[in-house]
């Protein structure tokens, strides 16, 4: 597309390609030819002096169209009109249409009905430092803010709950009891048997260079019990049913059905929330003994068959090595887990936007803080057990 020096620029190299051409009408009018076939497939023609000719007619005049020799055209037209206006005021032109396709003037009315936001379009200036720093600072505020708000709000219905004024359906906290029970006793058992038999056998391959391989039962069953039961039993279940719960109220935020309850005079938190909640808190010591059991089971696994220990054996040492203050230290955390695994869930759902990309970004959210919180929590419970000799 080589422009002609002088007034007029012509660019006729196929007949069924997109074509171009400029001349001046007159002292005060750029008219624009456009010929040939615009398709999208074909591309859009960008010639490099199209600034300048729009430069070269002066503010405050016009250009014109000449469209009699185009021979069709789909949306790569409209798009390059549409660009081709934008230039033409920021060089202050009048536009006459009147040359173009009826239907092409039409699309481009309809297009411009609405005036775009101002800030739909993404800015390639990027905010000085401060600038981001303060507005991740603004939105850490505003986050810790929320977060301090469900946990009253919460806390507030856990004490209507105690005095036998909250209202919920008793059936919910049965189903929820359900699925965050009996429904999750196969990936649990899965999960905590391999965690078993991957710390028997690590202990296994050290303990073996001293003969003492039934200490693998000490190993196993204090690791279990205080550790990797309550721990695996909660990473499973922020992944299981945390998500669920972020997913669920996420979907219901979208419907509007939590709006539908306020408008009924019905607490979501408490409706919502507080069966949620109570269903896990409850659940989760369970799931963490079933754990220990299947952890041990897993360890024993791996002594009868590798380090040729009976099961008798086995048992007994891991009977005394297993104390009722291991037992207690995993079934408290268990329940911590529990309310923070649910909490988080539950919070970001109810922070969820309206729509589906902000039920799944809740959804990641609720398994990440619910997994981050677990890991913290157990750090803190290590210090504190250390701290008292537990």
């Amino acid at each position: 597309m080589t422009p002609l020096p002088g007034n007029t620029a012509v660019v006729p190299v196929a007949s069924d390609e997109p074509q171009i051409s400029f001349s001046i009408r007159g002292a005060a009018t750029l008219l624009i030819h456009l010929g040939g076939v615009w398709n999208i497939a074909a591309g859009l023609p960008t010639p490099p002096d199209l600034g300048k000719e729009l430069a070269a007619v002066g503010g405050g005049r016009q250009i014109a169209f000449d469209a009699q020799d185009l021979k069709a055209w789909d949306s790569s037209l409209l798009i390059f009109l549409t660009a081709l206006f934008a230039g033409a005021e920021q060089e202050r032109l009048e536009i006459d249409r009147s040359g173009l396709p009826e239907g092409v003037v039409k699309l481009l009315a309809l297009a411009s009905a609405v005036p775009e936001k101002k800030d739909a379009r993404k800015s390639g200036v990027r905010a000085p430092l401060l600038t981001r720093i303060g507005a991740r600072t603004v939105e850490a505020a505003s986050a810790t803010r929320r977060m301090v708000s469900f946990l009253g709000e919460t806390t507030l219905a856990f004490g209507r709950l105690l005095l036998g004024r909250a209202r919920f359906r008793r059936h919910d906290l049965v189903l929820f009891l359900q699925e965050c029970g009996a429904q999750a006793l196969p990936i649990v058992s899965l999960i905590s048997v391999l965690v078993g038999l991957i710390l028997a056998f690590v202990g296994a391959v050290q303990l073996k260079l001293f003969g003492a391989q039934i200490y693998v039962a000490d190993l196993v069953g204090i690791g279990m019990t205080r550790e990797m039961g309550a721990m695996m039993a909660a990473i499973i279940m922020a992944g299981r049913t945390g998500a669920a719960y972020a997913a669920q109220l996420g979907t219901m935020q979208v419907n509007e059905e939590i709006d539908a309850l306020q408008t009924l005079g019905l607490s979501p938190v408490e409706f919502l929330v507080l069966p949620r909640t109570l269903a896990l808190i409850l659940m989760m010591p369970l799931l963490c003994i079933y754990a220990d059991f299947m952890g041990i089971l897993g360890g024993g696994l791996i002594g009868v068959m590798m380090l040729d220990l009976s099961p008798v054996a086995y048992f007994i040492q891991t009977q005394r090595a297993i104390t009722l203050v291991h037992l207690s230290a995993g079934v408290i955390k268990s329940v911590v887990f529990g309310v923070i695994i649910a909490l988080s869930g539950c919070m970001r759902g109810m922070q969820c936007g309206r729509s589906s990309a902000a039920v799944g970004e809740a959804t990641t959210s609720a398994v990440v803080t619910a997994i981050v919180f677990i890991i913290v929590f157990d750090g803190l419970f290590a210090v504190i057990f250390d701290v008292l000799g537990v």
